[in-house]
């Protein structure tokens, strides 16, 4: 599981020892943005589009890929409708979400290609905020 900053910074090392790699993007937000996401007034704010994050899952999909590992996401950006193309255009094998988001998951998927989502993973990695971030995946 990478749910900590530091074992995806350390997925290098990592990928040569697992058979894969499972995102858990509550955590990982949480700890990057160090924001506790049962804080009532601050939880708002631990979105797993923010760039940090994202850069994060980016670095974690090439050290799987380079070691011939896959790579799952779990969580709740993984059923996040605008995040789907930037996953999956980051390289994201695998969406792990609850029985009922399985439809909406799979409806999303159908509305691009991997060049779509390579152009989505783009923009949200040059953007500085998660506001930024969906402004311009919204616009796009």
């Amino acid at each position: 599981m990478i749910e900590i900053p530091s074992s995806a910074l350390l997925a290098p090392s990592l990928a040569a020892e697992v058979d894969f790699f499972s995102i858990g993007t509550n955590d990982l937000t949480q700890y990057t943005l160090a924001i506790d996401r049962g804080h009532p007034e601050l939880s708002a704010q631990a979105d797993g589009l923010h760039p940090a994050v994202l850069r994060l899952i980016q670095m974690t999909v090439a050290a799987a890929h380079s070691q011939g590992k896959w790579v799952g996401v779990c969580g709740e950006l993984a059923s996040d409708a605008m995040a789907i193309p930037v996953l999956v255009g980051l390289g994201v094998d695998e969406l792990s979400v609850s029985a009922r988001q399985i439809p909406l998951v799979k409806a999303r998927l159908r509305e691009f290609d991997f060049a779509d989502a390579q152009a989505s993973a783009q923009l949200a990695l040059s953007q500085a905020t998660s506001d930024a971030v969906r402004d311009v995946l919204e616009a796009h």
